[in-house]
């Protein structure tokens, strides 16, 4: 029963489904296929909402780096795609994820992608 907090940046995203991934740093006891995810913005605050209750369709080991995104059966590498993939987790653009994931967690950065 993962309970999955979002920034409010991304709240509307993953309401409206837009949002069917994240990237966050692996947890002592790691998200798996099929658990149930609750995902919310707010928590831990009087302004807690609920934005969904999905299905873990995978979760998958990620690297990211500068210049790439390396998964367990992929890498991506060519500019056209990343920009894809961050737009697939609620960035405006590849740069948009890169300067985030570098202020928040700092480059390069592993941890596990969760779609649903």
């Amino acid at each position: 029963m993962p309970l999955i907090n979002f920034q409010k940046q991304f709240a509307e995203a993953v309401k409206n489904g837009t949002k069917k991934q994240t990237i966050r740093a692996t947890r002592k006891y790691p998200i798996k296929k099929g658990d149930t995810l609750y995902l919310y913005t707010g928590l831990r605050t009087k302004s807690a909402e609920m934005l969904k209750e999905v299905i873990c369709k995978d979760a998958l080991d990620i690297k990211i780096d500068w210049y790439k995104v390396v998964l367990p059966t992929t890498t991506i590498n060519y500019l056209e795609k990343l920009e894809a993939f961050a737009k697939a987790d609620g960035f405006e653009d590849w740069t948009a994820l890169l300067s985030w994931f570098e202020d928040t967690h700092g480059l390069p950065f592993k941890g596990q992608l969760i779609l649903w």
